[in-house]
């Protein structure tokens, strides 16, 4: 047995078969739901991954998910990773050209899709290369492609195991849009994702040391604990605490979609523990339910709330704090190149910056020399060790990202930032989101905090804006509450004027009506400044 995904996920189906495994609303406040046990969930994997094998899909060869959240979708990573095919996710949020795009540069053999995604496939089948098996789940109102009912490929696969043997070193995509340009594919290794992406089998304790162990340490706890990922599977993050929860061997909940009010409903309804999402754009409205039609709902079983991939803002943290004072608000950062890097400090803020107490793995390097800096220097966070093999498709970035140093691997992730004397890391945000005002630099998320602040603010993102004076000025893209007051360009100003440096005050104020995000929370940067630029004419 190795540190392979599905070798381990067995491995705990066999220590608590009949414990529940999977949760799934359908439409959540209707009642519709499905409930499966670890036998149950580990069955219906081992009949797709069959379903696979059957129709032709080879070891190494790629499939596609372009899905809603669903028992579909994991029941389709795991049996892929039981088949030794590739999972790869896709956008549903992505229109032609771009899924055109993907689906070429992924090399899809294989793809599974909702059946409201029907017109957009067919659209981009016959550009997508070697695609040569469908699946689809649901019923379309017009059938456009030959694509093999999802029930019937259950139907045809055999539920038992009996599949090739399987290697860490099998591997597991994960494209990633960032917030600018066309999305990359980031080629995890099973056992490298495993440490670190999964913790290890213990993201707050010791990890495993041999793969059995995992299983062994299932039998020996107990059940209780459920979690619940609330972005869409499609984005890392839901995948991996899904898998987390797995490799405890509790209980794992999903949505369909994200709605901040039935989620209280869930939470207190099947006694979650612990709720992963992604910054103020699903905390913020999750926390105006509890505070206002939700108020009351029994969320005394929350344990933790963990973020990634978008920093809380101050505001909604105290929000956090006086609405759900029993429970511990994780403020996570990492990426989908590098897992997990560490947690943000109770201090991080407006005033000093987000602050993280990174792991042992994670440095602050000059990027041209990929040593570490000296503390106050701006560099790049990097990780060692259990990293990615590289972009897939991608020789050109691959070689600027990822780079071997001391007989390690590292990876050079995008975010500049800086260390004090006790190692924690201050980041000031993404390199490629830098504006550059008068020869100073603005990161746009420290402005963002500042304007998320403001009584009236609900929402913001910043951009740079070309200008003639100063090469680029700040913009402030902001989403007001709902019943506030227009403010002015000199209220937000005046605002920033105590939190922020003058350089990094905003020069332009556009309302709009919504920030524009991924479904995950991600903020969607070229839409802004498009905005800005529109705005500024």
């Amino acid at each position: 047995m190795e540190f392979n995904l599905a070798d381990l996920f067995e491995s705990v189906v066999d220590a608590v078969p009949d414990r529940e495994a999977l949760v799934y609303v359908d439409h959540p406040g209707t009642g519709a739901e499905r409930r499966l046990t670890y036998a149950e969930l580990d069955a219906a994997a081992g009949r797709i991954g069959h379903h696979l094998i059957d129709s032709g899909m080879r070891p190494g060869e790629h499939l596609g998910l372009h899905l809603y959240n669903g028992v579909e979708y994991l029941q389709t990573v795991l049996g892929c990773l039981k088949a030794r095919v590739v999972p790869v996710n896709v956008n549903y949020r992505y229109v032609e050209e771009e899924l055109a795009y993907l689906y070429r540069d992924a090399d899809l053999a294989a793809l599974v899709f909702d059946a409201e995604f029907e017109h957009r496939v067919a659209a981009v089948r016959p550009r997508a290369g070697g695609l040569r098996h469908l699946v689809r789940v649901g019923a379309p109102a017009a059938e456009e492609v030959d694509a093999v009912p999802f029930a019937g490929a259950e139907a045809a696969g055999s539920p038992g195991r009996g599949f090739p043997r399987r290697s860490g070193d099998d591997q597991f995509i994960i494209y990633t849009g960032g917030t600018t340009g066309m999305p990359k594919g980031v080629m995890w290794r099973q056992e490298d994702l495993f440490f670190a992406g999964l913790g290890g089998g213990a993201p707050t304790g010791e990890p495993v040391a041999r793969p059995e162990e995992l299983a062994e340490r299932v039998a020996a706890g107990g059940s209780g604990i459920t979690f619940f990922p609330t972005p869409p599977l499609m984005h890392g993050t839901s995948t991996l605490t899904s898998f987390i929860g797995f490799n405890f061997g509790q209980r794992v909940v999903i949505h369909r979609k994200f709605v901040p009010e039935e989620v209280l409903r869930t939470i207190e309804r099947e006694k979650v523990t612990s709720v992963s999402l992604v910054g103020d754009a699903m905390l913020r409205p999750l926390l105006d339910a509890l505070a206002g039609p939700l108020k009351g709902t029994d969320c005394s079983s929350l344990f933790s709330v963990s973020s990634s991939g978008a920093v809380l803002s101050d505001t909604v943290r105290r929000q956090f704090r006086a609405l759900l004072p029993n429970a511990v608000l994780l403020n996570n950062f990492g990426s989908s190149e590098s897992g997990f890097n560490g947690t943000a400090t109770e201090d991080s803020g407006p005033v000093r910056g987000f602050r993280v107490r990174v792991n042992s793995r994670t440095r602050v390097v000059d990027p041209a020399t990929r040593e570490p800096v000296a503390v106050g220097e701006v560099g790049r966070v990097a990780q060692s060790g259990h990293v990615p093999l590289g972009y897939y498709n991608d020789p050109r970035k691959t070689a600027e990202t990822f780079f071997q140093k001391d007989g390690r691997r590292w990876v050079l992730l995008g975010d500049m930032a800086t260390v004090d004397e006790d190692g924690v890391v201050t980041v000031l945000g993404r390199g490629s989101q830098c504006i550059n005002t008068g020869g100073e630099k603005v990161y746009p998320e420290e402005v963002e905090e500042a304007l998320k602040s403001h009584p009236d603010v609900y929402d913001a993102l910043v951009a740079g804006v070309p200008d003639a004076q100063w090469g680029s000025h700040v913009a402030a893209v902001v989403q007001l509450r709902a019943g506030a007051r227009r403010p002015s360009l000199a209220d937000i100003q005046t605002h920033c004027r105590s939190r922020l440096a003058g350089y990094k005050i905003p020069r332009q104020l556009v309302i709009t009506e919504a920030i524009r995000r991924s479904p995950s929370g991600k903020a969607d940067y070229r839409w802004a400044r498009e905005v800005a630029v529109a705005a500024d004419r």
